[in-house]
């Protein structure tokens, strides 16, 4: 059966499905740690890092522009209300990135990784309430093991809290990375919502559109926050003082940009090449890479109770995969 799925694919099929996954599995680690290390080398803006993770916008828009030609499509026609709904859906990834940037600037990569799991849950449950996704049993399940295990860091938060981090920031790096989570849900069923109700179609170049879109909008709203905030001119001020100087501080910022973007590309591509439930594996597997890539090159610290909530965060996913797996392969 292997042999025959092989062989009912190009190989050139299998050649871009491989770099797809790897993309997934290198590149979202990456983007994490990066931001992690933009913290501990001496970084402070909550701004910067939300304006790295959506200033790469223009790298799918120039995958998207070649698929017009090779694809032979059009650009889809932009109304007024597809128009307005990139600009909503790009002031809450602004929002969002913000909100995980509290979280990578108070708490250690792994446990940030871990918390940004919880995301699972709120996809399901604002996919239940806006675009009626069902919710079978394995769902329920998910949830509730991987609210357990968030439940468990938060009960053994002192280990692996860092040493300058106070009570205040611990919480609030907490309680804006569980928020980032809930807004990412939320995020995502209206995403699909926009494929349903104006789009009503869903194929490779139409989330690219949307994916450049939305980043446009999510980089113009979130460099209005930068100048406001006066974070462009601090940047100079933050380089001098960096760890490493000023070539490390702008290859911290260009990978954190390069490395999301070819994140989310690689997403986009498995999820049209293979299925949802491979995106879905490999968007499970990349929680516990990063939190042990975090332990291994940051020195994160990594307690008996915070591998007993990996383990139970990755039985969550498996449980939800699982469940779903028929309804994904037949959408797919």
């Amino acid at each position: 059966m292997a042999w025959n799925t092989f062989e009912s694919k190009p190989t050139s099929h299998w050649i871009l499905l491989t770099l797809s996954s790897l993309a997934m599995l290198v590149a979202f680690p990456a983007s994490s740690l990066l931001s992690r290390v933009y913290y501990s080398d001496g970084g402070k803006s909550k701004w910067i890092i939300s304006w790295v993770a959506v200033a790469g916008w223009p790298i799918p828009a120039l995958v998207l522009i070649p698929t017009y030609f090779v694809l032979g499509t059009f650009p889809t026609p932009l109304t007024l209300k597809l128009v307005s709904s990139y600009v909503v859906l790009g002031f809450l990834t602004a929002a969002d990135n913000l909100m995980y940037a509290y979280g990578y600037a108070y708490l250690p990569a792994s446990t940030a990784s871990l918390l940004g799991s919880t995301s699972l849950i709120f996809c399901a449950l604002f996919g239940y309430l806006l675009v009626k996704n069902k919710i079978n049993a394995s769902t329920v399940n998910a949830i509730i093991l991987i609210t357990a295990a968030m439940a468990i860091i938060t009960l053994d938060s002192d280990s692996d809290r860092y040493g300058y981090v106070t009570d205040r920031q611990y919480a609030l790096g907490f309680m804006w990375n569980i928020l980032g989570s809930l807004l990412h849900g939320l995020i995502f069923a209206l995403s699909e919502l926009v494929f349903i109700k104006l789009l009503g179609r869903r194929s490779f170049h139409v989330v690219l559109e949307q994916q450049v879109m939305v980043s446009l909008f999510g980089f113009l709203f979130t460099t209005i926050g930068l100048i406001v905030n006066d974070d462009f001119r601090g940047m100079s001020s933050e380089a001098t003082t960096f760890k490493g100087g000023k070539t490390s501080y702008i290859s911290v910022l260009v990978w954190g940009v390069v490395t999301f973007q070819l994140g989310v590309l690689g997403g986009t591509a498995v999820l049209f090449l293979a299925s949802t439930v491979l995106a879905g594996v490999l968007n499970s597997i990349r929680v516990p890479l990063t939190s042990i890539a975090a332990v291994i090159l940051l020195n994160d610290p990594m307690s008996g109770f915070k591998i007993l909530s990996l383990v139970i965060t990755f039985w969550g996913f498996g449980s939800y995969i699982y469940g779903n797996y028929p309804q994904s392969k037949d959408s797919s």
